[in-house]
């Protein structure tokens, strides 16, 4: 078997982390409002949440291809910020695979966030405790579980992703080029013995982070009888 470049790899990972990192600021408020609110748009937030999981991958990258470009407001704006477009860039990617991966980060947490009740909220009430303190003292230690499991989803299936990144940032060699291309790219060009390398690390990874995400779910659950 060919040893593949791993430069693919340490992008991919990069982008993983950034992904995750940013997706547990903006996703565990998010989760938590979904959890805990009765307003009546909640049904419309939960479904454009969602929505990357049933939206092909290729319809998704197409329209952020369209928000990103240059000549569109968030393109433009970003271009005047920093001098750079969101096409065809690492932050592109990053900010895509954010919005890609969102139920991924959402949906463990608000279920995690449900399961905790008002019980425990209404208690660190009762002792004068504010709706942040609450939270990150008795909410987000109740839900260690979820923000466990909602963090190696996102990771992973950041890991995976194919059809948003080709779409949003294309192949470029150490700036867009994540693991996913770089197998697309060998089986295209007859490359088969990288691309195996390449697809059997993915599969190591997946299957990796099945069993732990598995077996620490099992060992978390509370024990009956």
């Amino acid at each position: 078997m060919t040893l593949p470049d791993l430069g693919p790899l340490m992008l991919t990972l990069r982008l993983a982390a950034a992904t995750t990192a940013i997706l547990f600021v903006v996703g565990a408020p998010l989760a938590w409002w979904l959890a805990t609110t009765r307003a009546r748009i909640r049904p419309l937030v939960e479904a454009v949440t969602a929505l990357p999981l049933v939206l092909p991958p290729t319809v998704l990258g197409f329209y952020l291809l369209i928000l990103f470009n240059p000549t569109a407001p968030l393109g433009a704006f970003w271009v005047t910020l920093t001098g750079d477009t969101l096409t065809f860039s690492f932050s592109g990617l990053v900010l895509a695979s954010v919005i890609y991966s969102l139920p991924f980060m959402v949906q463990p947490l608000q279920t995690a966030f449900a399961a905790v009740g008002r019980g425990p909220m209404e208690a660190a009430a009762s002792l004068r405790a504010s709706p942040l303190d609450a939270f990150v003292t008795v909410a987000a230690p109740l839900s260690a579980r979820g923000f466990v499991t909602a963090g190696v989803l996102t990771f992973a299936h950041t890991v995976g992703e194919f059809g948003v990144v080709l779409m949003v940032g294309g192949a470029i060699p150490g700036r867009t080029r994540v693991i996913s291309i770089a197998i697309y790219e060998n089986v295209e060009t007859l490359r088969y013995g990288e691309a195996h390398a390449l697809a059997a690390l993915l599969l190591a990874f997946s299957f990796t982070v099945l069993v732990f995400v598995y077996a620490f779910n099992r060992r978390q659950a509370p024990r009956v009888g």
